[in-house]
This record gives C-alpha cells, structure tokens and sequence, in this order.
C-alpha cells in the first residue's frame, strides 16, 4: 500500500519543548563508612597517652612528699648546738682580740676628739669588739642556738688571723700595703671572687681609705706616701 497520511510524530518532553522535565536521579544515601574526622584542635584526645601528664603528676608528688617530710622534722634532726663550754672558750678569743686591739691602739696614740692620731679609730673599734665579747661571755652558757665548728668556722679565724696581722704591721710600714694585702686576701680566699676583681677593688679601697681619712680629715695614720 502507498504511503499514507500517518499519525502526527509526538514530540519528546523535555525543556525546549516545554513540557514537564525528566526527574532526576534519587539522592545517593550518605557514607556512613568513611574515615571518623580528626577531633577539633583543642580538643583532647580520650585514646592519646597520658605519660607526660603522669609524669607531672608523679614529680608533684615527690615535692609534696619532701615538704610533708621537712616539716614533720623534729629538733633532733637540728645540728647539735655548739656546747657551753665551747661558747665560753669562742666569747675570750673575741675579748681577748679586742683587749689586744685596745693596747696596740693606745700604742699608736690616741689623741683626742678635736684632734684625733693614729689609734683613735683603731680604738673605737676595739672597744666596741671588747664589749661585745663581754656580752658573749655573759650569755655563753645560756646560749644554745650557736652551731658546731664546720670549715666554714676556719675561715673566720683566717679573718680574725690577717686582721692581727693588719694591726701589727699598720705601725711599721704604714696602712697602704697592709691594707690592700688585707682587702685582697679577704676577696680572693675568704669571698671567693676572681683574681682580677680582687686586685683592682684592693687598690681602690686603698686609695679611698688614703682620700677620705689622710686627705679630707687629715687624721694621722701611719702612711708611706
């Protein structure tokens, strides 16, 4: 048969043509098996390892423990006090320095307060050392706060030694070198400072002591220069 009129081609819907769109595809479901996140920063991790703060913790605890240990110490943990015999035989050395200072001092010449000469000060000083054994020898056997000798204790008696020494030499030669050997033994070997420091302090202590008493108050001492 011959071609004929057919049926009216339909045309597909879609956009151009206006007719309603094609739905789209269904919403894929979320991956419930994907990788947990990273916890937020700041956040502390309940599964990291607590070592470090442990560690703190126990260190805590030790200082805790030496502080409860030190003040529950006693007094018989205390260093055993020095004895009164021993408190007697300190508070005569101290008098008897100073009683020895009184004399070389008188010695040098005393003078007066208008017109002071070379032991007036050496003097004053003395006196105040004399009387402050005095006080030690009346309260040496009431005393019991005073520590045993310990290598410490020796170096005040290399002290109280140079001082003597200082004294007996001060009226031969005069006080300059007397004076910066003292200074210099006593910052180097009793103050422990370095050999440079204790050198230029000695020559400056030596020049302000001949500033201040030879040429201000012209006071009398026996002096090289």
């Amino acid at each position: 048969m011959g071609a004929g009129p057919g049926k009216p081609v339909v045309p597909e819907a879609g956009p151009a043509s206006g007719g309603a769109p094609a739905p789209d595809a269904a919403p894929q479901a979320p991956d419930t098996a994907a990788a947990p996140s990273e916890p937020a920063m700041g956040t502390k991790d309940p599964g990291a390892p607590e070592a470090e703060t442990e560690s703190v913790e126990a260190q805590d605890a030790e200082v805790q423990d030496a502080e409860v240990q030190d003040a529950d110490a006693g007094p018989e943990d205390a260093p055993e006090p020095l004895g009164p015999a021993a408190n007697v035989a300190v508070a005569l050395v101290v008098t008897a320095f100073g009683a020895a200072g009184c004399l070389a001092s008188w010695f040098l010449g005393v003078g007066t307060p208008a017109e002071p000469e070379a032991g007036t000060w050496p003097l004053v000083v003395c006196a105040a050392i004399t009387v402050l054994g005095c006080v030690l020898l009346g309260t040496a056997r009431r005393t019991a706060d005073t520590e045993a000798f310990s290598a410490a204790s020796w170096k005040i008696l290399a002290g109280v030694g140079t001082m003597a020494g200082f004294i007996a030499l001060i009226g031969t030669i005069g006080f300059e070198i007397p004076s910066a050997l003292l200074a210099f033994v006593w910052l180097r070997f009793l103050g422990g400072e370095s050999w440079r420091l204790s050198a230029v302090a000695s020559v400056l202590i030596v020049a302000a002591f001949y500033a201040v008493f030879v040429g201000l108050l012209s006071v009398p001492i026996p002096h090289l220069f």
